[in-house]
C-alpha cells in the first residue's frame, strides 16, 4: 500500500506549479481528480516537447510530466449545472488545489469559506503568484514574471550586461516541493486535532529563501547585491571554463586555499600557490580576471571530461557542463531512474520524469499517463460519485460535461 492510498484530492491546478504539486502526491497513491475544460484547456498542454515534434494537446511531454497519474473530468465550470457536480466532489475530497487568481474561486463561490460550510475540515490550498492578499495580489502571470518580482533576474548575469535571469518559469519548479509538503503538513494536523486547513500560498514567497543571503546583507547593512556572472563574493576561482573542442565546458570552484593548491598541481603551475597575487582567499579575489585567464589556457587545452576526472581525484569541486541531451543520457541519473517509460494510448510509449525522491519500502508509482480532457467522466461520475446513468445522461445532455 502506497503512503497517500486513502487521500483524495479535487485539482483546480493549472500550468507548472499547481500540478507539481498534486503531481509529487499522486506519485505516492494519492486520488487526484483534475478538473479541465475544452472550453479553456490548460496552458502548458500548447507547449513542448511535442511527440515527434507536432503540435496536440496530448503530445506535450510539459502537460505529461506533471500530470502522470492523475484523472481527468472535463467540466465546463461557468454552466450552473457543473457547481453541484464540483461540491459532490468536494464531500469527497480530502483536499481540495486551486492555482487561478484570487478572484476566480470567489466568483464562482467555490472559496474557501464556501467549501468549509459544506464540510468543515476541508483542507484547501490556493497557489498563485503573490498571494491571495495584499497590493500585488491580483498580479497574474507565470513563473518568470514572479522571478523576475522575487529578484532572481536581478542577479543571473553579468554586471555590464542585461539581466539574463534563470531558464524558464523560475518560481514554477519552486513552488511544488512546498506545496506538497504544506498540503503534508494540513493534513497531519486535521489527523491530529479533526479539523481542515487554508493554504495561502505565494509562489514569489515560496522561491525568495533561495536568495536569503542578499536578502539579509540587504536588511542588516544596506547592501544591494549585483549581478556577478560566475565569481562568487568569497571564492575565486569560481567560473565556468571553455574546455577543448566545441562548445565545452567545465565548471570549477575553489573554496578555500587548499583547494586552490591542488588546482595548481593539477594543471602543472606550482609557482602560482606562492605567488603573492593568489597565494590568499583576498587576493584571489582581487586578482580574479587574471586569475581566470590562466585557468583559461590551461582547460582549453584538456577534454572537459578529462579535466573532471582530474580535478575530481585531486579534491577540486569540478564539473563538466552537461547540455539537456548529455542530462537524459546521464549515467548517474539513469541509475536513479529519474526518467521513466509509461504506457500512451496515442505515442505507445511516453516518458515523464519519476518522482524527485525515493521511499525505501513504498516507492512511487506512475500508474497511468496524464489525461486528455474528460478522458475519465465516466469512471468519476460512476465510481467516485456513484452517479446513475440517468443522472450521467442529463449531465452529458446539458453539456456539462466538456
Amino acid at each position: 500500500m502506497l503512503p497517500l492510498e486513502d487521500i483524495k484530492i479535487l485539482d483546480f491546478m493549472w500550468a507548472l506549479a499547481g500540478p507539481g504539486t498534486t503531481r509529487a502526491l499522486a506519485d505516492y497513491g494519492a486520488t487526484v481528480v483534475r478538473i479541465e475544460s475544452t472550453t479553456r484547456i490548460d496552458g502548458s498542454r500548447t507547449v513542448g516537447p511535442f511527440y515527434k515534434n507536432k503540435a496536440a494537446h496530448d503530445g506535450s511531454g510539459l502537460f505529461g510530466t506533471y500530470n502522470a497519474g492523475k484523472l481527468g473530468l472535463g467540466l465546463d465550470l461557468n454552466k450552473p449545472e457543473a457547481r453541484e457536480v464540483v461540491l459532490d466532489l468536494v464531500r469527497w475530497a480530502d483536499v481540495v488545489c486551486e492555482s487561478f487568481s484570487p478572484k476566480a474561486m470567489r466568483s464562482w463561490k467555490l472559496d474557501y469559506e464556501s467549501l468549509r460550510a459544506l464540510k468543515p475540515d476541508i483542507i484547501m490550498l490556493s497557489s498563485c503568484l503573490m498571494g491571495q492578499t495584499g497590493p500585488m495580489s491580483g498580479f497574474v502571470g507565470f513563473g518568470n514574471m514572479a522571478a523576475a518580482v522575487s529578484g532572481f533576474y536581478n542577479l543571473c548575469g553579468w554586471p555590464d550586461r542585461s539581466p539574463s535571469g534563470p531558464f524558464g518559469a523560475y518560481t514554477d519548479y519552486l513552488a511544488p516541493r512546498f506545496g506538497a509538503v504544506s498540503i503534508l503538513a494540513a493534513l497531519d494536523y486535521r489527523k491530529r486535532t479533526g479539523k481542515g486547513q487554508y493554504i495561502d500560498q505565494s509562489q514569489a514567497e515560496s522561491a525568495l529563501h533561495f536568495l536569503t543571503p542578499a536578502l539579509l546583507d540587504c536588511a542588516v547593512n544596506g547592501r544591494v547585491l549585483q549581478a556577478l556572472g560566475n565569481d562568487d563574493l568569497n571564492c575565486a576561482p569560481h567560473g565556468v571554463y571553455a574546455a577543448a573542442g566545441e562548445d565545452r565546458w567545465i565548471a570549477i570552484a575553489c573554496l578555500n586555499d587548499e583547494q586552490w593548491r591542488r588546482l595548481c598541481v593539477v594543471m602543472k603551475r606550482t609557482d602560482l600557490a606562492t605567488n603573492e597575487s593568489f597565494s590568499t582567499a583576498s587576493s584571489r579575489l582581487r586578482n580574479r580576471m587574471q586569475l581566470d585567464d590562466i585557468i583559461q589556457v590551461w582547460s582549453r587545452g584538456i577534454e572537459a571530461e578529462k579535466a573532471e576526472k582530474l580535478l575530481q581525484s585531486a579534491g577540486v569541486p569540478a564539473s563538466v557542463v552537461q547540455d539537456s541531451k548529455e542530462v537524459c543520457e546521464d549515467k548517474q541519473l539513469a541509475s536513479r531512474g529519474y526518467l521513466v517509460e509509461i504506457d500512451h494510448n496515442i505515442q505507445g510509449k511516453t516518458v515523464v520524469e519519476a518522482s524527485r525522491f525515493k521511499l525505501s519500502r513504498t516507492p512511487a508509482r506512475i500508474p497511468r499517463q496524464a489525461p486528455s480532457v474528460g478522458r475519465d467522466n465516466q469512471y468519476v461520475l460512476q465510481n467516485i460519485l456513484h452517479y446513475d446513468e440517468a443522472r450521467i445522461t442529463e449531465l452529458v445532455a446539458s453539456e456539462v460535461l466538456q
